[in-house]
């Protein structure tokens, strides 16, 4: 491997075959083609094969196998063909499920994956970090992950935390300088290496190394041994599964012993016992929450929300609180500039008259004080700062000419700290520093006033005037940039001080149409919503007032105010604030804090590199696709693709949506298998014969678990879920009303299913009564679906018909059992005896009417 942090710049170019132009688009294509996509290696993925054969690793698949051999040895061929069969579809379909789940958490990894700024033919353009390849120029500003490792062409402050290779937390300030010996990775001032991420200033640098070649592949194996950790409901519901299984293994123990000792056979007993294991046992459970929470991402993420970690799916059902932005989020975030001030005076943009000269100073400088670009209508970089081009390109002034003629030397990019950004150009044989930032800020390092294009002293008078504009255009929702200049003694930095006052621009960003019923949706859910912002109070209070935050008896705070309490004191006056204004990201943690301390769920939006530890701390951290720093998204637990509050609101109706479905299928496995374990319980305790042969219990859990499970898992959302209260974290899924239900409609279930098992006893005796408990079963399971839709009846309402899954699974069901009944080549091997259409009616008329009985349970649950 090069050690390209050694070499003269000039040779380094020359290794990679670049130059500072980059590469052309033709170039970049080859290059691909040769070094390969920069991505790190994972783990060889196990085939379909190995992941069918894991499907047999089960314990009762085990005892199945072992039954079905003990079969074949007794010459029960037919069992052992049935058993097998039932195992194999089993597997097969467990192995459609799994590779489902893979690929939508796959599809998802791709789409949160980070973008990079190259030039490609002479343009700055975005593209995805895989795309990147040896010998492209990226630009690096702070918030950006680095994703390729390279050499430096120019630096402007750049500091990079580079904590994922070196272990150090603090970030390295590099330089452009040539090593003369061999260093290690953190001294490579010169360097910048994937896997690091930019906390300060702007650079560009020609890509060296891409994908395993980089210093961050090295240490690529330890990436491939990670495993995606279960979300806590998955935890939960295995742990609930161990325990219910060991209870339902110790009850089909007894029935097998108890059936010896009335005499049956050892084999017939042992069968019996380990169908009824696995008909009783929920073994679905965990894969069908994968499923679901898998398939549910995909849709959030087709509704601009991508979920980054599964955990946020479950939590965001229980969000009660919504810290959010108000820029881009709440608002257009498409910046327009409306009114300007110079000489104390409000100059509408309609108005501007470009012969004076104080007026084209300040579009002007503008524009230099300004990273962002314009490409064949891709507008790069802030919109603030892209409303200050759009703004000077109506002015008739071309901003790539301005910025070629008076070229930047120096810069002290911007931070949410110091809230101003300072650029050096020579203009007209002088170097001038000029500056932008909050008006607040800025007043305060001013010494002296430009009026009519003369220089004199900035008066207490003065900036009281200016003080009162500002005031004027926050109240009217307009974002204010103050703006001044100064001129240098020599081609260095200095401090951020005595300045020539120049003038303000007024930016206008408006609420977003949805933003006020997003809001009012919050409210009708029991969520608080909060803007936190960086803008003027003054400001972002007007905005907070037309979308519905701030209310009669809440308050808008600053930053300021919130310094002067103690963690006490905010923790009582949290609940009064529903505007924050002119905070740093400190305060954005301490906020979120305030409201967890009172039990809340938090989701906090974020865009830049310093509001990456608020979204940590937040239990749903939700960063901007389109305006988020690579660093905010990489710590959040959400992505925005549009960078809009409303989908926020939607991510949580889908997330409450996700948990009812999951709960919704749960209690249709469970009751079903309930069922199950009640009627043969009943035949055993009143001395009938039992109601099931071993493979009618397989037939049942073949057919009616996972089909109906994960319909009812895609159940389409329903917006009543907004109705309600957040639910509380740490509400368990399996409540005393839920296992109420679930045993309730199972011994309905299982009251229809005796009630067949004794018409077809009378009628037939112990074959028939076996033939329609079994069938009787299977239909009320899958007419069971429907009754598992809602808390509320939905029978006779247009919701019975909305889920055209369960539909396919319930005909798929009736067909296949159907099949069973009256082909007589399966009659043998299903253990069934002939039914008529008398009898048929009787099976469908039961299973029909365990629905109808459930669905009355819904309808009037006050009688019971």
């Amino acid at each position: 491997m090069q050690k390209y942090y050694n070499l003269p710049l000039q040779k380094v170019l020359e290794n990679v075959e670049s130059s500072e132009k980059g590469l052309t688009q033709q170039q970049a294509q080859q290059r691909l083609h040769k070094y390969g996509k920069n991505v790190l290696q994972e783990a060889k993925k196990k085939s379909t094969f190995v992941i069918f054969l894991e499907q047999f690793k089960d314990f009762l698949v085990i005892i199945l196998i072992v039954a079905a051999l003990i079969s074949l040895f007794l010459a029960d061929a037919e069992s052992a063909i049935v058993i097998f069969v039932v195992i194999t579809l089993n597997a097969i379909l467990g192995t459609i499920q799994h590779i489902k789940a893979e690929q939508s958490l796959e599809s998802l990894k791709a789409l949160s994956s980070p973008y990079v700024k190259v030039l490609r033919d002479g343009q700055k353009v975005t593209i995805p970090s895989q795309e990147v390849t040896i010998g492209d120029v990226v630009f690096l500003e702070a918030g950006d992950f680095i994703s390729a490792d390279g050499r430096i062409l120019e630096n402007f402050s750049i500091k990079v935390n580079e904590s994922s290779l070196t272990g150090e937390s603090v970030s390295v300030e590099k330089e452009m300088i040539e090593l003369s010996q061999e260093v290690p990775i953190g001294d490579r001032k010169n360097m910048v290496f994937s896997g690091s991420f930019v906390t300060y200033g702007r650079a560009s640098y020609i890509v060296t190394n891409v994908g395993m070649e980089t210093e961050i592949g090295k240490v690529a194996q330890l990436l491939k041994n990670t495993q995606e950790k279960k979300t806590p409901l998955q935890q939960n519901l295995d742990n609930f599964g161990k325990k219910l299984s060991i209870i339902i293994l110790i009850v089909c123990a007894i029935l097998f012993f108890a059936n010896i000792a009335k005499g049956g056979n050892v084999v017939d007993a042992f069968l019996f016992a380990v169908a009824l294991a696995v008909a009783a046992i929920p073994e679905a459970l965990g894969s069908i929450v994968t499923i679901v929470l898998s398939l549910g991402t995909q849709k959030m993420a087709k509704e601009n929300a991508i979920v980054r970690k599964l955990p946020a799916v479950e939590g965001l059902g229980s969000v009660s609180v919504i810290c959010s932005d108000k820029t881009g989020t709440l608002t257009q975030n498409k910046m327009t500039v409306q009114k300007y001030c110079v000489n104390h005076a409000i100059v509408e943009k309609q108005s501007i008259d470009m012969t004076k000269q104080t007026d084209k100073k300040l579009i002007l400088m503008s524009v230099l004080c300004n990273d962002a670009s314009i490409n064949d209508g891709q507008e790069i970089g802030d919109p603030t700062e892209v409303a200050l081009i759009q703004f000077a390109k109506k002015c008739n002034l071309e901003y790539q000419q301005i910025r070629q003629q008076y070229k930047r030397l120096l810069e002290i990019p911007f931070d949410s700290d110091r809230k101003l950004m300072s650029t050096v150009h020579q203009i007209e044989g002088k170097y001038i520093m000029v500056t932008k930032g909050a008006v607040d800020v800025l007043l305060d390092r001013v010494v002296s006033i430009e009026k009519d294009d003369e220089i004199t002293a900035f008066t207490q008078k003065d900036k009281q005037k200016v003080i009162q504009i500002n005031k004027t255009f926050s109240e009217n929702g307009l974002r204010v940039l103050a703006f001044a200049y100064k001129e240098l003694q020599k081609l260095e930095l200095e401090e951020e001080n005595n300045y020539t006052f120049l003038g303000l621009i007024a930016m206008i960003d408006p609420p977003r149409q949805e933003s006020k019923i997003a809001v009012a949706e919050c409210i009708k859910a029991g969520i608080r919503p909060v803007m936190i912002t960086g803008d003027h109070k003054v400001t972002a209070s007007a905005i907070a007032k037309q979308i519905g935050i701030l209310t009669e008896g809440k308050k808008a705070v600053d930053g300021a105010e919130i310094d002067t309490m103690t963690e006490k004191e905010l923790d009582n006056f949290v609940e009064e604030v529903s505007v924050y204004a002119r905070v740093s990201p400190e305060h954005k943690i301490r906020i979120v804090k305030a409201w967890q301390k009172k039990g809340n769920v938090v989701a906090m939006t974020g865009d830049g590199v310093n509001d990456a530890p608020a979204l940590k701390q937040a239990d749903i951290g939700v960063a901007m696709g389109i305006t988020g720093s690579e660093v905010a998204k990489d710590a959040s637990s959400m992505v925005l693709t549009d960078d809009n509050f409303a989908t926020i609101v939607k991510a949580v109706e889908n997330g409450r949506n996700l948990y009812q479905n999951i709960k919704n299928a749960i209690q249709f496995l469970l009751s079903g298998n309930t069922a199950g374990i009640l009627a043969v319980l009943y035949a055993y305790l009143v001395g009938l014969n039992v109601p099931f042969a071993p493979v009618h219990l397989l037939f049942i859990n073949l057919l009616t678990d996972s089909l109906p499970a994960i319909a009812l898992g895609v159940e389409p959302h329903n917006k009543n879920v907004m109705n309600e209260k957040p639910r509380s974290i740490n509400t368990p899924i399996m409540t005393k009303s839920f296992l109420k239900d679930v045993v309730l409609q199972g011994l309905v279930i299982a009251v229809f299913t005796m009630t067949a098992y004794y018409i077809g006893n009378r009628q037939g005796g112990a074959a028939l009564a076996s033939t329609m408990a079994f069938a009787t079963l299977c239909l009320s399971r899958l007419f069971h679906g429907f009754s598992c839709k809602s808390k509320k009846a939905v029978l006779l309402t247009k919701r019975l018909f909305d889920n055209l899954y369960l539909w396919g699974a319930f005909f798929i069901g009736f067909i296949l059992l159907n099949v069973v009944l009256l082909l007589p080549a399966l009659k043998t091997f299903f253990v069934v005896t002939s039914v008529n259409i008398t009898m048929l009616l009787t099976i469908y008329a039961l299973s029909f009417g365990s629905m109808i009985a459930i669905q009355l349970f819904k309808k009037y649950p006050s009688f019971w």
